[in-house]
C-alpha cells in the first residue's frame, strides 16, 4: 500500500468506533465490508478482544474497493447474535457517525465544508461568493456572531498614542507607579537602556551589560577606571553619646576577628572601618554579615557622636532589629511634615508687556503645551524609597540610653570608582566650590552655601579641604593612600563643566609634579587630617536643602545656550550649584602576598537627588560601567568572600543558597531528560547546593572515632555495587541525621587561628611555583592539632585554590584529599593533571523507569475504560503489582520525588561517597586573568584540612584535588589561606 493510501486510511479510521474491525488477512468477501456483530460463540469478552487493532496498516488485508481475486461481498448471515454486544457495537457506530456528520473540517466557517479548490478568501466577508446552498447557513452564523458581539463586555481602556505616552508628565506618572513595588535607583533609566535588569532584595538592579565587556571591565579595574552604582546599600545612622554607643555596639563584635567599632583610627573619623557583626553576645556563632562604618569627626567640647553603618540590603532586616535591641531603641519617632519648597528661579529680567502670556501669539510660531496645570499640583519625581508607606517609621529613640537610630536608606547616593585612573576621573569631574560674591553674602538666602560663606571659620576649613584635595590629585594611584581614608569636600555642580563629547580622563603628569613632595609623602603616610574629614553631608538640613534647591535641567540648558563658546565652562556658578560630598578610599586587595592593593579606588557619596548630575559627567570621562556580576568578579580577583554568596553561616547566606538551589534545579528540569547530566553517575551528591552542616558533622564524627579515621578513609573506599549496599548507606545516614546534632557550623574568622592555619599550609604564589614568606608558627603535630580542634571543631575556613595545570573550576566543585598514589604520581610526573573517578552506578534509574511504565499503564487503562467495555487491562487482585512490590527500604522514598540524575533527600555520607574523601566545595571559580590559571574560592572543613595536612609529606603539604560536578577528572590544586 502506498504512503498516500496509508495516510488516507489513517485519517478515515481516526474517528471510527473501537468495535469496527477489518480482517487481518484477505477474506473471501469484499474488502470494504467490515466484520462487525458476532457469531454464535461471540460474547462480551470477544467483542473487546476484537477492538485491538494492529498499529501497522501494512499487516492488514484491507484494500480499497473489491479484492483482486474478483470476490464479491459476503451473502451469508450469522446464525445467532448476542443482543448486548450487538447493541453496544451499533451504538458505537452511531456515535461515530453523528460525530463525523456534525464535525467540520477543522474550521468553524461554512466555507470549510467546500473542497479546497473552491475556497476563496473573499467568502469570509462576502456571503454572495458562497454557493446558494450554503448562504443560509452563512447568514445564520453571521447573525449569531453579531448577537454575541452586541453583548455588554468590559470596555478596555483606550491606549494613548505614543506621542501622548512619551510626554514628560505622563512618563513621570508611569515611572512613579512602577516604583511602588521595587525600588529604583536614580540611575535606573540609564541602566535599563544598557543593562539586563534583575529584581533582587527589593530593588531593580543592573546585572550585566547587553554587550560583551568581561575583559574590558577587568582591564578597567586593573589599569583604567570602572564605575558602579552602590546606592542600593542601606545606611543606618546612630546618634548618641560615644560611650553608650560603643558599649551597645561592643556586644555585636569581637576583637578576635579584627578591628571593631572602637578602633582608634576609625573612631576619630579619619578612616572607614569594616567588621563582621554577630547577634548580641553570640560570637563566634550566629553571624549577621559584614558591614562598613564611618564615624563623624568629633566636634569641639561635645560628647555627641554620629555613626553611619552601611549594610547589604539582604541583611538589613536582620541587622536593624539587633541594633534596636542592643541600643534599646523601641520608641518610634514620627517623621516631621516636609514643607513644600519652591525652587529658586534664576535671576532673569522682568518680562516686558510685549512678552507676557496675554500678548498675541506671533504668526507661525508653535503653541507649546503648558507644563503647569491649574487643575492640580503637578507630579514630582520619586526620590528615595518609593515602596515605603508614609506611615512607616524610619527613626527610633531610647529614653534610657538617649540613642537615636535613623534609617537613611536611599537618602545618600553612593558611587564606586575602581582602578588606578579613578584619581584622574575625580580630578577632571570635581572642582572645589567657589566663594560667593559680596552681594549674595549681604542679603539673606534660603540656600545653605551663602549662609555658610558668612562664617570665616567654615570658609577656612573649606580652603584646607581644597588644598588637601589638590594634594590628593598629585598621588598616582588610590592604593598609595592609607586604606579607608576619608575626605570631606564641597564641590561645584559637575554639570557646569560637562563636555559636549566623551573624553577619556588621563593622568596629568604636570599637575602631579607641581604638588609639594613633602605634603604628598605626609598624606601617603598619615592620611587626611581629622579636621578635613568633616563634611556638611552629615547634616540632614543641608542634605534636604541641596536636594530641594537643585537646579533643573531646563535652567541649565538655558544657561548653556547663552555661552559664546559651546562646551566651555559657565562663567558664573549659580548659588544653588554647590554640593557637599564625601570621598572614601577603598583599599582593594589586602590579603595575601600578591597583587597588593589591586582593585583600589574611591567611593563618592552625594546627597539624594544628585545621582544623575554626577553620573553623567563621570561617564563622559571614559569610565567603564559594571553591574552585579562585575562586583562578584571584583571580589573573586581580590580573594575576598562576596556577600551573600560566600557567607554560609549567615541568615542572608542561607536564604541565598536556597534561592540559588531552586534556580539551578528549575534550569536543570527545563532541559530534556536525555540532555541532562547524570550527577549520580558522576558521583556528585549535591550539584546545586553545599551541605555544610552535614560536612562539618561527618568530619567531627570521623575524627572523634579515633583521629585516624580520615586517613584510612582517604586511602580506600568501598563502593556500593548493589541495591542492598546503597540501602545500608541511606539507612545509616538516616540514623545519624535523627540523632542530636553536634553543633552549628561556623566560619573561622579568628585572626590568630587563621594565621596559624595559613602557616601550616605553606602558602605559595598563585600557581604554587615558589613559597611565600610566612610568619613563624608552632610545629604541626598531634598536640597542636588537638588543641586547635578543641576550639574550632565545627568550623569552615575560607581558602583559595590554584590549579597546577589546565582546567577551569566551576560552581560547587568538590575539594578532595589526594591519596598516596596520587602524590607519588605527582612526584614522578610534576606535569600530571590528576587521576579519574570511576563511574558510579545509578541505583534510581530502574525506579524511575518503573514509575514511567506505571503512569503509562494507568493512562492506557483510563482510555480503555472511557472508550467502552467493562473489561480493561487493569491487573487483577491476584496478580502482583510490580510498582508496589519493591523493597520496603527503597519504597520509603516516594517515587514522585525522584529526578533523573539527582540524588534524593536525605543524602548519604558526603565525605566518603567517592574514591577520594571530600573536604569542601567551591563557591567561586573561573579562569583568573590576573594569575593566568584557574583559581577557585570556597570553604573546607577545618578538622578535615588539619587531618590531611598532618598525614601529607612536607614537600606536598597543602596539595589537594579539585573535581567539577560535570566531570570525572581530578586536578591538582594548591591551597592558600590568605590573611
Amino acid at each position: 500500500m502506498s504512503a498516500a493510501k496509508v495516510k488516507m486510511r489513517g485519517k478515515k479510521m481516526r474517528n471510527q468506533p473501537v468495535s469496527v474491525q477489518y480482517p487481518t488477512s484477505t477474506p473471501k468477501n469484499g474488502g470494504d465490508t467490515p466484520s462487525t456483530g458476532g457469531g454464535q460463540d461471540e460474547g462480551p469478552s470477544d467483542v473487546h478482544s476484537s477492538t485491538t487493532r494492529s498499529k501497522n496498516p501494512h499487516q492488514r488485508g484491507w484494500i480499497r474497493g473489491h479484492q483482486r481475486d474478483g470476490g464479491g461481498y459476503a451473502k451469508e448471515m450469522p446464525t445467532c447474535i448476542t443482543a448486548g454486544a450487538f447493541a453496544r457495537a451499533r451504538a458505537a457506530e452511531m456515535r461515530a457517525m453523528l460525530k463525523a456528520v456534525t464535525k467540520t473540517t477543522g474550521s468553524c466557517h461554512v466555507f470549510g465544508a467546500l473542497p479546497k479548490h473552491m475556497r476563496r478568501r473573499a467568502m469570509s466577508h462576502n456571503i454572495k461568493r458562497l454557493p446558494c446552498r450554503l448562504r443560509d447557513a452563512a447568514n445564520r452564523m453571521r447573525e449569531k456572531s453579531l448577537q454575541s458581539g452586541s453583548k455588554k463586555k468590559k470596555e478596555k481602556a483606550k491606549s494613548k498614542s505614543r506621542k501622548a505616552r512619551r510626554r514628560h508628565e505622563n512618563l513621570l506618572l508611569e515611572f512613579n507607579r512602577r516604583q511602588r513595588k521595587n525600588i529604583w535607583l536614580e540611575t535606573h533609566i540609564w541602566h535599563a537602556k544598557r543593562f539586563h535588569m534583575v529584581k533582587k532584595w527589593g530593588y531593580c538592579l543592573g546585572d550585566r551589560p547587553t554587550y560583551k565587556c568581561y575583559r574590558h571591565c577587568y582591564r578597567a579595574m586593573s589599569s583604567s577606571c570602572l564605575l558602579q552604582d552602590h546606592s542600593y546599600y542601606c545606611c543606618i545612622e546612630l546618634q548618641g553619646e560615644e560611650d553608650k554607643l560603643l558599649a551597645a555596639l561592643s556586644q555585636l563584635t569581637s576583637k578576635e576577628a579584627g578591628p571593631t567599632f572602637a578602633a582608634a583610627l576609625s573612631l576619630s573619623g579619619r578612616r572607614q572601618g569594616s567588621v563582621v557583626v554577630y547577634r548580641a553576645g553570640q560570637y563566634p556563632s550566629q553571624p549577621l554579615g559584614p558591614v562598613t562604618f564611618l564615624w563623624r569627626p568629633r566636634a569641639q567640647d561635645s560628647k555627641h557622636r554620629q555613626l553611619w553603618i552601611w549594610a547589604h540590603p539582604a541583611m538589613k532586616m536582620d541587622l536593624l532589629p539587633e541594633l534596636q535591641s542592643v541600643c534599646r531603641c523601641c520608641e518610634a519617632v514620627s517623621s516631621p511634615v516636609v514643607p513644600v519648597v519652591t525652587p529658586v528661579p534664576l535671576l532673569e529680567p522682568e518680562p516686558t508687556p510685549e512678552k507676557t502670556c496675554e500678548s498675541r501669539q506671533v504668526t507661525g510660531s508653535k503653541r507649546k503645551r503648558s507644563v503647569r496645570d491649574d487643575s492640580g499640583v503637578p507630579a514630582k519625581k520619586i526620590l528615595g524609597d518609593g515602596t515605603r508607606s508614609p506611615s512607616t517609621p524610619v527613626a527610633w529613640k531610647s529614653s534610657s540610653t538617649g540613642i537615636t537610630i535613623n534609617d537613611l536608606t536611599m537618602e545618600v547616593v553612593r558611587y564606586r570608582l575602581i582602578g588606578p585612573q579613578s584619581h584622574s576621573v575625580l580630578a577632571a569631574v570635581l572642582e572645589a566650590a567657589t566663594d560667593c560674591d559680596e552681594m549674595s553674602k549681604s542679603r539673606p538666602s534660603p540656600l545653605w552655601w551663602p549662609e555658610h560663606c558668612k562664617d570665616p571659620s567654615k570658609m577656612s576649613l573649606h580652603q584646607q579641604q581644597a588644598d588637601v584635595y589638590g594634594t590628593v590629585k598629585g598621588v598616582y594611584s588610590p592604593g598609595e593612600l592609607p586604606p579607608g581614608t576619608v575626605l570631606g569636600l564641597t564641590v561645584d555642580d559637575p554639570r557646569l563643566t560637562l563636555p559636549t563629547k566623551k573624553v577619556k580622563a588621563l593622568p596629568c603628569v604636570k599637575q602631579a609634579q607641581e604638588v609639594n613632595e613633602e605634603k604628598r609623602k605626609e598624606l601617603m603616610l598619615r592620611g587626611v587630617p581629622e579636621s578635613c574629614c568633616q563634611s556638611f553631608l552629615w547634616e540632614e538640613s543641608v542634605r534636604n536643602n541641596v536636594t530641594d534647591h537643585k537646579m533643573s535641567e531646563q535652567d541649565l540648558k538655558l544657561m548653556r545656550s547663552e555661552v559664546l563658546v559651546p562646551g566651555s565652562r559657565l562663567s558664573s556658578t549659580p548659588p544653588q550649584g554647590r554640593v557637599p560630598i564625601l570621598l572614601v578610599q577603598q583599599p582593594g586587595k589586602q590579603v595575601g602576598h600578591e597583587m597588593s592593593c589591586w582593585g583600589a579606588g574611591w567611593d563618592l557619596l552625594v546627597p539624594k537627588g544628585w545621582g544623575m548630575a554626577f553620573w553623567v559627567p563621570l561617564v563622559y570621562k571614559g569610565v567603564r560601567i559594571g553591574g552585579l556580576n562585575i562586583s562578584l568578579k571584583h571580589s573573586q580577583n581580590k580573594g575576598a568572600p562576596h556577600f551573600p554568596h560566600d557567607y554560609p553561616d549567615c541568615p542572608a547566606g542561607v536564604r541565598f543558597q536556597e534561592e540559588q538551589q531552586t534556580e539551578l534545579l528549575d534550569r536543570f528540569r527545563r532541559r530534556p531528560p536525555a540532555k541532562r547530566t547524570n550527577y549520580i553517575k558522576h558521583g556528585c551528591l549535591a550539584p546545586f547546593c553545599c551541605p555544610w552542616q552535614q560536612l562539618a558533622e561527618e568530619w567531627e564524627l570521623i575524627l572523634g572515632e579515633g583521629g585516624e579515621g580520615g586517613k584510612g578513609a582517604s586511602q580506600t573506599q568501598t563502593k556500593a555495587e548493589d541495591d542492598a549496599a546503597m540501602d545500608e548507606v541511606m539507612t545509616s545516614h538516616k540514623e545519624t541525621a535523627g540523632s542530636q546534632p553536634l553543633g552549628r557550623v561556623t566560619v573561622l574568622r579568628n585572626r590568630k587561628s587563621l594565621q596559624l592555619l595559613s602557616a601550616w599550609c605553606r602558602p605559595t604564589t598563585s600557581r604554587g611555583q615558589r613559597p611565600c614568606r610566612a610568619r613563624e608558627a608552632s610545629p604541626l603535630d598531634h598536640s597542636a592539632v588537638t588543641s586547635f580542634l578543641n576550639t574550632h571543631g565545627m568550623s569552615l575556613v575560607w581558602v583559595r585554590l590554584s590549579l597546577l595545570s589546565k582546567g577551569k573550576p566551576e560552581l560547587h566543585a568538590m575539594v578532595c584529599v589526594p591519596t598516596t598514589e596520587d602524590l607519588q604520581l605527582l612526584k614522578k610526573e610534576p606535569g600530571n593533571s590528576g587521576s579519574q573517578e570511576p563511574p558510579h552506578r545509578d541505583h534510581f534509574k530502574s525506579r524511575i523507569k518503573c514509575k514511567k511504565m506505571a503512569s503509562k499503564k494507568a493512562a492506557a487503562s483510563s482510555v480503555s475504560s472511557k472508550s467502552g467495555g467493562k473489561d480493561s487491562d487493569h491487573p487483577s487482585p491476584s496478580e502482583p503489582n510490580h510498582s508496589t512490590s519493591e523493597d520496603p527500604k527503597l519504597s520509603s522514598q516516594s517515587s514522585s520525588d525522584l529526578i533523573f540524575g539527582l540524588w534524593p533527600d536525605p543524602l548519604p555520607r558526603v565525605t566518603s561517597h567517592c574514591s577520594r574523601v571530600t573536604l569542601g566545595w567551591i563557591t567561586q571559580g573561573d579562569i583568573s586573568l590576573s594569575a593566568g590559571c584557574g583559581e577557585a574560592l570556597g570553604f573546607v572543613s577545618v578538622p578535615g584540612l588539619l587531618n590531611t595536612l598532618l598525614s601529607q609529606p612536607k614537600e606536598h603539604r597543602g596539595m589537594l584535588l579539585l573535581r567539577n560536578p560535570t566531570s570525572l577528572h581530578y586536578r591538582f590544586a594548591k591551597i592558600n589561606i590568605e590573611v
